[in-house]
């Protein structure tokens, strides 16, 4: 099992990244997930992360891309809601590379 180290803390994450104790995840965290994704983080990034945190807490379940992108854009507008700027922010993939970084388990449906 692959680990994060931060702070003198050890935070756990599957095979491919993922936190495997979603309690663990803070901001701090999650720069270390987004540095690791080669993801440079804006406000824009940080809103999509926070929205799939909320997401996650309102259904329990992580998102796939299609109704990450639908849900997008009745919260946050057209113009945010479509996959194009979505993957201008997580190139490898909205909802898995998002949802890692947000440090929730990958999307179902996701490869």
């Amino acid at each position: 099992m692959a680990a994060i180290e931060l702070n003198g803390k050890t935070y756990e994450t599957d095979e491919e990244g993922y936190l495997v104790n979603l309690a663990d995840w803070d901001e701090d965290v999650a720069a270390v997930l987004a540095e690791q994704e080669n993801v440079q983080m804006s406000n824009n990034h940080w809103e999509v992360v926070n929205f799939l945190r909320e997401y996650y807490n309102e259904f329990q379940i992580a998102p796939a891309v299609r109704v990450l992108t639908k849900a997008i854009g009745k919260k946050l507008g057209p113009e945010k809601g479509n996959s194009q700027y979505l993957y201008e922010l997580f190139p490898y993939g909205p909802a898995k590379q998002a949802c890692k970084i947000a440090g929730l388990p990958k999307p179902t449906g996701c490869i």
